[in-house]
């Protein structure tokens, strides 16, 4: 299904369906993009710019989220929550009169409950945890233990600092699956460094 789509166009900010992204918008075009939104359908699709610059080519793949929470502030700023709803994949720019940018794409149906091999799960908690400590994050272990496949390995994809060509990969991942294993190969490219020591470079 094809869908006209205003986006957001926010460089290392990914959203996956189900999950939730805060955002503070400040921007004079995106208070309008915000304010359009909540007169229409309250849809905002977050999509990754391939660099930096006014109009910057796309990536082509992003995700439609949903106005929960909103604070507008008296100066028109917004403090909102973008609610995932679904991926799609931008099929054309449109010529528009908006401040904001707008898109025809094509939704993505992605498959419901995806689940982990004991195996992938494992591996992907071991690495994690290397990461998280090489990193000098604290991480409650044992609640992530408790989350399931899905919230896990997307969740950790849409917070990790990684730069934006990795997050973008993450989001472009085809199932959970894959998505774990990039991202158990990108945990561990990122924690080395040519003279051998360990270190993380992130942007």
């Amino acid at each position: 299904m094809t869908k006209r789509l205003s986006i957001f166009p926010l460089p290392g900010a990914i959203l996956f369906p189900g999950l939730q992204l805060p955002l503070h918008i400040f921007e004079p075009r995106y208070r309008e993009l915000v304010g359009s939104a909540l007169a229409k359908d309250r849809l905002i699709a977050m999509i990754q710019p391939q660099r930096g610059g006014e109009n910057a080519p796309l990536y082509g793949v992003g995700c439609v989220g949903r106005i929960g929470d909103v604070e507008a502030l008296e100066d028109g700023r917004y403090n909102i929550v973008l609610e995932g709803e679904a991926r799609f994949r931008m099929l054309r720019e449109l010529d528009v009169t908006t401040a904001f940018r707008q898109i025809e794409a094509e939704l993505i149906d992605d498959p419901e409950d995806e689940v982990l091999s004991s195996v992938e799960r494992a591996a992907f908690e071991f690495e994690a945890k290397r990461f998280a400590a090489m990193q000098g994050y604290s991480v409650d272990w044992d609640s992530v233990e408790r989350l399931d496949d899905e919230t896990l390995i997307n969740g950790v994809a849409q917070i990790i600092p990684f730069d934006s060509a990795a997050k973008q990969a993450l989001l472009e991942a085809p199932d959970l699956s894959e998505r774990c294993e990039l991202m158990i190969q990108l945990m561990q490219f990122f924690a080395l460094r040519d003279d051998g020591d360990e270190i993380v470079t992130l942007q």
